[in-house]
């Protein structure tokens, strides 16, 4: 039993927040207009020029423009849970430095290797859909060529391509050279493809609604506007999704932005903004030009202008594909090794590939070792297996995401990541004049104090709720965690009887109305639960409205969207997540900065006091000793705790 203890404990610890938020190895050199940009770029690539044929004429049909609103809303609510934390905790690990803040270390470490993964092969998935936008130019003439030359890779297979893309994967090492120099001049090679990119697509859709024909979308001759019904468009929006996560860099370039506080929250927003509205702009116009059967997938904008007589427009089309994917090809290769970076800086992966090379200032182990892992993806998958097996990853980690955001307004303050010191710590007879004020530390703590009457209730009950018979039981902020795990068990079960058991739905099969309505009531049970704690809104930098509304509605839109996916994509999910577990408890759990003491005698008792050593070697470290914030090394005092921890 103490070994399992000791195991959950060390699996449930979060991450401590340095004192010096902004302190990094990288160098903070991006703006606003840089991280928006990255943003842009990052987004409007294969999701725009290849993922749209895909869906449109495999799933949606017309209705895909839908699709593409529906996967934005849910893009945006993430997005608007990673702004707050982006301007918390400004550092490269995105969604796994979040988690691993509020919810702790395992579940820390699978969003991080999610992320990893859909980095690798969002990387993979770009360079592949640049390989084809080439190739299209030619008439497939680089297919066929090396299939004739090399033969085929496998035939029919779910798995593999049909043949090693030699051309994805030199682009890809390309990409990898250019992240490699440094970050400014990565950004600086991004923002210049990003505008042209725009340029070419403002071109594509007033051209494209010049030769508009709204039968395609009105008669049933050509399948009406949801040939595969409101089904497919919801599976639709599932593969759509590929198409936004782009945002996330954002939040990756944090560690690396001037003022990450504004620049996060205003470039996540403008991104969205940007990239949602060409995107329901392009896709309007493609399935406005042709029928939604006569789209070709891999070069889908310039068929569409040969087909209505426009064959000097696709030659236009194809070079702003080629600018649109190049940028999001140094997104993904940008995004990849700083999420690896923040992982291995904290102790869970490997340590040498948190290095970081002193002129170009970039992760250049990181670079090689992942980088080599995305190009063989490169060479061997097919883009569409690529696409799926991204999205389903990136789903998961902005659900958790979400989830963070309502745990973490309903902690107390004392377990916030901005943490008081022992005797600063607020009662409700405490002044505000106590409190330093040289530091946003201060003005924080300040803030927290000053804009609420209850500041010291934050996570409890409400007052008129303190005797309820169960939720009384709980430490403050620990009902609210029981409360948003248990909400998402029945929003997953209430999902799973909707999407697979809609027929039986649709007949009124009286078992399945009845699941329908047991779930929706747990659900809606547990939604009560939350907003009855007090909650902490007094932060001073960028919030999320409406919590906990908006960060459950993107929770049950994520859900909603995994489980659109097929069962072979959750397969490759199970796969991963079982590789990263075996890493995590061999390597990650042992060697983690949080499982080992740092510089001062202070963190060490507090991590004897987690081992447990015997209570006479406890005593032997005075209250003093405890409580002190780290110290040098010189001092006796350290000496002594470290001989009695070791």
């Amino acid at each position: 039993m103490d070994f399992l203890r000791r195991c959950f404990s060390k699996m449930s610890r979060v991450k401590t927040i340095p004192e010096d938020i902004h302190s990094t190895s990288l160098s903070r050199c991006l703006t606003t207009f840089d991280l928006s940009l990255l943003g842009i770029g990052h987004m409007i690539g294969a999701g725009l020029y290849v993922l749209s044929g895909t869906v449109i004429k495999e799933m949606a049909g017309p209705s895909a423009v839908l699709s593409f609103c529906f996967a934005g809303v849910a893009a945006f609510l993430s997005a608007l849970c990673y702004a707050e934390f982006g301007a918390r905790i400004p550092k490269a690990g995105s969604a796994y430095s979040y988690t691993y803040v509020t919810i702790g270390e395992l579940w820390g470490f699978l969003i991080g290797w999610n992320i990893i993964l859909e980095h690798i092969v969002g990387m993979a998935s770009v360079a592949r859909a640049w390989s084809g936008a080439l190739d299209a130019l030619f008439d497939g003439a680089i297919k066929n060529g090396t299939i004739k030359t090399v033969g085929h890779l496998a035939e029919d297979s779910i798995w593999l391509s049909d043949y090693p893309d030699f051309v994805a994967t030199g682009i890809g090492i390309v990409a990898f050279v250019i992240v490699a120099t440094g970050a400014k001049i990565s950004i600086h090679f991004n923002s210049t493809f990003t505008i042209l990119n725009v340029i070419v697509l403002c071109f594509i859709i007033i051209c494209g609604f010049v030769y508009a024909n709204t039968d395609y979308w009105t008669t049933d001759k050509y399948g009406g506007f949801f040939p595969y019904g409101f089904s497919g468009t919801i599976s639709g929006a599932a593969s759509c999704f590929f198409a936004y996560i782009g945002f996330e860099g954002i939040a990756v370039g944090g560690e690396e932005a001037k003022n990450p506080e504004k620049s996060i929250p205003i470039a996540s927003a403008l991104a969205l903004t940007v990239v949602t509205c060409l995107y329901l702009l392009a896709t309007c116009s493609l399935t406005l030009m042709i029928p939604y059967t006569d789209t070709i997938t891999s070069a889908a904008y310039p068929f569409a202008f040969e087909e209505v007589g426009a064959s000097w427009a696709k030659y236009i089309v194809a070079l702003g594909s080629m600018f649109g994917i190049t940028t999001s090809l140094i997104g993904g290769a940008f995004s990849l090794p700083r999420s690896v970076y923040a992982m291995a800086e904290d102790g869970l992966l490997f340590h040498f590939l948190a290095y970081i090379h002193p002129r170009t200032q970039t992760p250049v182990v990181s670079i090689v070792v992942f980088g080599s892992i995305a190009l063989l993806m490169t060479l061997l998958f097919e883009i569409s297996t690529l696409v799926e097996f991204m999205s389903i990853g990136t789903l998961f980690g902005y659900t958790i995401v979400a989830a963070s955001i309502i745990i973490l307004r309903y902690q107390p303050v004392d377990k916030c990541q901005f943490k008081l010191k022992p005797d600063e710590s607020p009662t409700k007879s405490s002044s505000t004049k106590s409190l330093p004020q040289d530091s946003e530390e201060a003005s924080e703590r300040q803030s927290i104090i000053s804009k609420s009457k209850s500041h010291d209730d934050f996570g409890r009950l409400r007052q008129t709720l303190r005797e309820f018979p169960i939720l009384k039981k709980f430490e403050p902020g620990d009902g609210v965690k029981s409360a948003v795990v248990l909400m998402g068990v029945f929003m997953t079960s209430l999902l799973l009887v909707v999407i697979d058991g809609f027929d039986h739905l649709k007949e009124g099969a009286w078992w399945a109305v009845l699941l329908v309505i047991i779930f929706g009531l747990f659900v809606i049970v547990f939604y009560l639960t939350i907003i009855a704690h007090e909650q902490n809104d007094a932060f001073l930098t960028f919030q999320v409205p409406f919590v906990p509304l908006l960060p459950s509605l993107s929770m049950f839109v994520n859900i909603a969207l995994m489980l659109s996916l097929s069962k072979y994509t959750w397969l490759r999910l199970v796969i991963w997540i079982v590789i990263g577990l075996i890493l995590y408890f061999a390597y990650g759990m042992h060697f983690s900065h949080e499982n080992r003491p740092s510089n001062g005698y202070g963190q060490i008792v507090e991590y004897a006091g987690d081992a447990k050593l015997p209570d006479n070697a406890m005593k032997s470290l005075s209250e003093e000793v405890r409580e002190q914030q780290p110290a040098d090394k010189s001092d006796e005092r350290y000496h002594q705790a470290q001989t009695t921890y070791q």
